[in-house]
């Protein structure tokens, strides 16, 4: 039972800063519209796929949990 209660807590924590992440989110000018970013724009249709910015925050999150596995 405690390791339950310690993973439970691990993914409090780490809702906790999902949510952090996805409020401050807006406030980042750039985030969303980086070079490499898919916008296709047609009458009365756009889809929008960003590409860029996944890679990027796949990146930074790969390399916090490299951190913090060790």
């Amino acid at each position: 039972m405690p390791a339950m209660g310690r993973m439970l807590v691990i993914l409090g924590v780490f809702l906790i800063l999902i949510g952090i992440g996805l409020s401050i989110a807006p406030r980042v000018p750039w985030l969303g519209r980086l070079p490499g970013d898919i916008v296709i724009k047609r009458e009365g249709f756009t889809f929008y796929f960003p590409l860029a910015t996944c890679i990027l925050v796949s990146l930074i999150l790969s390399l916090f949990a490299r951190i913090f596995q060790r």
